[in-house]
Formats: C-alpha cells, structure tokens, sequence
C-alpha cells in the first residue's frame, strides 16, 4: 500500500499520486538538511535580471523569453514557499523534481514539461557563466512523461468557411483575408509574420515583394530567409497593400496595420491571434489559433509529396525533428486511408 490517511476513527489507503508527491518532498527537504550547512552563494533568483540580457542578446523572441523566466521565477517562488534551499550552489535535483511533480499534479505534465525545459536551459547558462561550480542539477532530473495527443489540421472546407468570413471589402476584411491566405500558403509563424516590414521605396527596409512572390522572414535567432508565396497570396496582399495606402498609419514601417486600440500603427502577433480566433468563431470552427495553420501547411505539402528539405526551408525548421513529426502524422493518415480500400471486415 502506498501509505495511509487517518480520517477520524479510520486509516483510508491513500492514493499513489498524492504519496508520489509527498514522497518528492521529503526528498528534496532532505537534501536540504544534508546541505543546510550553510547558504552557498546568491540567490538563484537574482540571475533571472542578467539571463534575460544574455536572451535578448541572442535574439530570443519575446515570447520565448518570457517563457524561459516565468518558469524560473514560478521556481524560485516555489523554493520559498516549501522553505527549501533557494541559492545558486544548493538548489538540487530534489527540489527540481519536486516542483516539477507539483506544477503537474496542478495543471498538467504538458505544462510540466516546459518547465523542466526552461530551468534545463538556465542551469546551463549559469554554468556556462561560470556561477555554479556544483555539477548541473538537470542531469539527475528526468523530464515529465507527456502523453502524445493527435492533432488537429484545418480541412480544405474550413480554410474557405474561414476566408468567407472576410470576403467583404472593408480594411479588416482585406487585411484579415490576405493574412489568412499566407497562413494557409506558407505556414509561417506569427512572429515572422507580425514582423513583416513594408517600405517600397527602401529595399533595405521592405519584406514584401510581390513581383517575385516572395517575402523576407526573421527567423528565431535572427536568421533571415526568403519564402515564396503563390498567386492568390500575392492578389490577396496586393488588394490590402491598395487599402492600406488610404490607412491613417500609411506611413508605419510595418505591414499589418490596426483599426483599434492604442497602437494602430502595428498589428502585433497577440493582434494577429485574437483576429484568426475571431474569425473562427465567425466560422463556426473551434480551436482556430495561428500554429494549426502551420500544421496543415505542413500536413498538406507532405499529403501532396512535397520534400522535406523544401518543407524546412519554408518553414524555418533547423532540424529534422519537426518533420519526423509531421511525416508521423501523414502516415497515419496514409494508414487510414489504405484501410478504408482494403478492409477485411468490408470484404465479408
């Protein structure tokens, strides 16, 4: 039995997840007892401030930055809630498996994972850095087992009930529309594609080229990279770039421009992700979020026998991790389809 619960009169068994979890924390507060000698140097927390300078300056986009120190400050937070050691040389892999387990029993081994990700790349910064001389925690620490779950793609029909949706002429409507096409024709992320510059009189400083249908995107890191785009993207953009002169923000050096709000000037990437969610829910589609996009590009150019070197280069993968997991997902589309011309229970 895992352990018991007395509750008035009776002990009940109690459950695995919950001995799992206080399990974890005696463990990490014996590690603490075993080192509670004395605190070696500064607090973990007060790195956070220099790490966020060394991300910037490595050209991590905001979101990846923000990302990488919400989960260490949810960390320090839990070192001083469960009164465990919180300096640089006495954090241990005790205490890392302990939030860890917490933040999944919380809300979910998902969520855990990317924690475990994030504090995986702050230990290795700071021993790069030179600021912890004890051995890097995170190789003690296994990360959290996530369940992997289908994903959905969008359908030809629901790509055309959501460009139906901003048919009409208005600015958002040609805005929404040509945003939504080189969704569906590249696969961009929205960061590149928030990012885009226009300028027509300044090469340097202009992303859209519509003679040569292509546009230049800023990948993570920094990297710059050139993806084509087809003739209905370049009509698409061509239809709102004409809107667009008659804009208040004509002159703004970015592309996307809004209708409300304080910054009318910049259609941000949060802009771009209320907008599709928007116009999904015009749609009658749930789940409509600018990375499905992405997936269904993928999905689609694989379907139709596109390559996987192509495939990287429009998209901006380094690695042939992404595709492996895509061309994972079109064969089990390919299986179903095989099935459904062949099955044996069909035939009798």
């Amino acid at each position: 039995m895992a352990g018991a619960v007395r509750t008035g009169d009776r002990e009940e068994p109690m459950s695995s997840e919950a001995s799992s979890s206080i399990t974890s924390m005696r463990e990490a507060r014996r590690s603490r007892t075993r080192r509670a000698a004395a605190t070696s140097g500064p607090a973990l927390s007060t790195f956070i401030a220099s790490w966020q300078l060394a991300l910037d300056a490595a050209a991590k986009s905001s979101r990846t930055v923000r990302s990488y120190t919400d989960s260490v400050r949810a960390f320090c937070r839990f070192l001083a809630d469960q009164d465990m050691p919180a300096s640089v040389e006495d954090v241990d892999a005790p205490h890392i498996r302990a939030f860890l387990l917490a933040e999944e029993q919380r809300t979910s081994a998902a969520s855990a994972a990317v924690h475990f990700r994030n504090i995986r790349v702050f230990f290795g910064w700071l021993a790069s850095e030179g600021e912890r001389e004890n051995p890097n925690p995170m190789d003690r620490v296994e990360a959290p087992k996530v369940t992997k779950k289908a994903k959905s793609f969008f359908t030809e029909e629901e790509l055309t009930r959501l460009l139906k949706t901003c048919s009409g002429a208005t600015f958002p409507d040609r805005r929404d529309t040509a945003i939504m096409r080189v969704f569906i024709d590249t696969g961009l992320r929205v960061s590149g594609l928030a990012g885009l510059r226009y300028d027509p009189d300044n090469e340097s400083a202009n992303d859209v080229f519509l003679a040569q249908r292509r546009l230049r995107i800023r990948l993570k890191g920094g990297d710059e990279t050139w993806v084509p785009i087809g003739k209905k993207s370049a009509a698409a953009l061509d239809k709102y770039i004409r809107a667009r002169a008659r804009h208040s923000q004509t002159s703004s050096p970015w592309l996307w421009l809004g209708v409300q709000g304080h910054n009318t000037a910049r259609m941000t990437d949060s802009g771009i992700r209320d907008m599709v969610r928007r116009r999904g829910d015009q749609a009658g589609i749930q789940n409509v979020h600018p990375h499905r996009f992405r997936r269904s590009f993928a999905d689609s150019w694989l379907a139709a026998g596109g390559s996987t070197d192509d495939l990287m280069h429009i998209t901006g993968w380094k690695t042939y991790d992404m595709v492996r997991e895509y061309t994972e997902a079109r064969g089990i589309a390919r299986a179903h389809n095989a099935h459904a011309r062949i099955s044996p229970g069909d035939r009798i």
